[in-house]
């Protein structure tokens, strides 16, 4: 649950337009979620061992090149709290997905109720993670499912300032449906989060609803070090 200390960061953004703009595009930017302080004291984080559960060097799977590392818990408090703060917004959102889409999940209001529903079917380890790209560093495009259990929305963090810290590594979409593919970069500055459809969401059509198959990366970093934090909401099996 937010502390008083953080103030709930998700209230002051603008929830009609971000729920317009996932259902439109399949993703909204919530600009200045953390200041330039939180963010560099997050990217400050990577290079320790402690806080965290695994590192994964992209190259090793054909995921891209760069790297990223899985938090332990207890999720250090800023990330704790942002987690349990943007779930209950998000979740009303998923749940009329979910109806739209004739799937039989509903998701609880609560993070900690959801936790629990993953951890009963077996994902317990925690998916919150921060990713670091140098030059010549890219995500190639994905879905983060984990297990059974999806929540069908996450959040991306950007740590970096673009233009001072790195260059290039911009935040990219993909859709996909039977009348085609559509590609989007999502511009993103320092401090600035990005929701989007984790696997896919639904869209009106002629023929009434349609499913959009949904992935994310990110471009080949040309210079400098890009650092970014990923919320997810499920647990890992």
């Amino acid at each position: 649950m937010p502390s008083a200390a953080l103030q709930d960061p998700a209230a002051p953004h603008d929830w009609v337009g971000i729920e317009a703009s996932l259902d439109a595009h399949g993703h909204a930017v919530l600009p200045g979620l953390l200041t330039a302080a939180q963010c560099e004291a997050l990217a400050a984080l990577y290079p320790h061992q402690e806080g965290f559960r695994s590192r994964v060097v992209m190259a090793r799977h054909g995921f891209g090149r760069g790297e990223y590392k899985y938090f332990a818990y207890p999720l250090p408090p800023l990330l704790q709290e942002l987690r349990h703060a943007l779930y209950p917004r998000l979740a009303p959102i998923a749940n009329r997905w979910s109806h739209q889409l004739s799937l039989a999940t509903r998701y609880p209001d609560r993070l900690d109720s959801f936790l629990r529903r993953c951890h009963a079917a077996g994902q317990t380890r925690p998916t919150p993670l921060i990713l670091r790209y140098g030059e010549g560093d890219h995500n190639c495009l994905h879905q983060d499912l984990y297990g059974e259990l999806v929540f069908p929305l996450q959040v991306a963090i950007l740590l970096s300032r673009p233009g001072r810290d790195f260059e290039g590594g911009e935040f990219v979409m993909t859709e996909r449906s039977g009348e085609g593919q559509r590609a989007e970069v999502v511009p993103l500055d320092q401090g600035d989060a990005v929701v989007f459809t984790v696997h896919q969401r639904p869209a009106s059509g002629r023929r009434g609803v349609r499913r959009l198959a949904m992935r994310h990366g990110v471009g080949r970093v040309h210079a400098g070090l890009r650092h970014t934090v990923g919320l997810i909401f499920h647990d890992a099996g």
